[in-house]
């Protein structure tokens, strides 16, 4: 693995009384995509969070390409790290153009205004995620999918290393859910974008992610391909059901991760 430009060296973090993640040890190169898999209350979110600076970890040590997350002020953070956060701020009545150019602030002063090189730049976000045929509706004018979307192209116009994302496929149809999918995939492909994504659809992580790590009760329980962990007997023991789908993934896993 090359140099980690994210790594977590034992955390730990708890809300208030309740222990969520206990000594987490994960690094994250350049140019991977990684899945963050486990059943509900597992910690994914969370953990989401502390690799941006949203959260701070009782112990342990968040850096981002070597430095310490804690060191670091929001605004530089925000310059290589661009988040899809699974709940979003309420943007209803600004278009997708406004939304889009949102992401450009962590360039710019408190006073400043956006210049035409900025413009640029959330047009490019926009053409990259096919919202820009619909850049000067609201976001509450427009579909689930096409509002992910949007949210999406206002990250990118942040120019990002890395881009986290918190199932941004959640509440989505199987037409958008793939539309999504084959996005990011295109953007850690052409781009080397180092992607996070949380997901609870075994399916879309399976098919999108080079690499998974499972949560299960705040610990990291299995970090590899997903041919490796991605089998019925893993899954049955990490959701506590069995789930038979997944064999029937690996071989065409095969290709897709080859």
């Amino acid at each position: 693995m090359n140099t980690p430009t994210l790594e977590l060296s034992d955390v730990t973090f708890a809300y208030g009384r309740r222990a969520v993640l206990h000594e987490i040890n994960l690094a994250i190169a350049a140019g991977e995509f990684v899945g963050l898999l486990g059943p509900n209350g597992s910690g994914k979110s969370t953990l989401l969070k502390l690799l941006y600076g949203q959260l701070q970890s009782a112990a342990g040590t968040v850096r981002l390409n070597g430095a310490d997350l804690r060191t670091l002020a929001p605004r530089e953070v925000a310059r290589s790290i661009a988040v899809v956060p699974q709940e979003s701020p309420d943007t209803f009545g600004f278009t997708v153009a406004e939304r889009v150019l949102m992401g450009r602030h962590p360039f710019l002063g408190p006073f400043d205004f956006e210049t035409e090189h900025d413009q640029t730049i959330a047009r490019e976000a926009m053409l990259l995620t096919d919202t820009a045929q619909f850049a000067g509706r609201t976001l509450s004018e427009i579909s689930g999918g096409e509002r992910q979307r949007a949210l999406i192209a206002s990250a990118l116009a942040q120019t990002p290393e890395i881009l986290l994302l918190d199932e941004p496929t959640a509440m989505l149809d199987i037409r958008y859910q793939a539309q999504i999918i084959s996005l990011l995939r295109r953007l850690n492909r052409e781009r080397h974008m180092t992607i996070v994504i949380t997901l609870h659809d075994v399916n879309l992580a399976a098919l999108s992610c080079r690499r998974l790590v499972v949560l299960k009760a705040g610990r990291v329980v299995h970090d590899s391909t997903p041919q490796a962990v991605l089998t019925k007997e893993r899954m049955a023991d990490i959701y506590e059901v069995p789930l038979c789908r997944v064999e029937a993934l690996l071989p065409q896993l095969e290709d897709e991760h080859s």
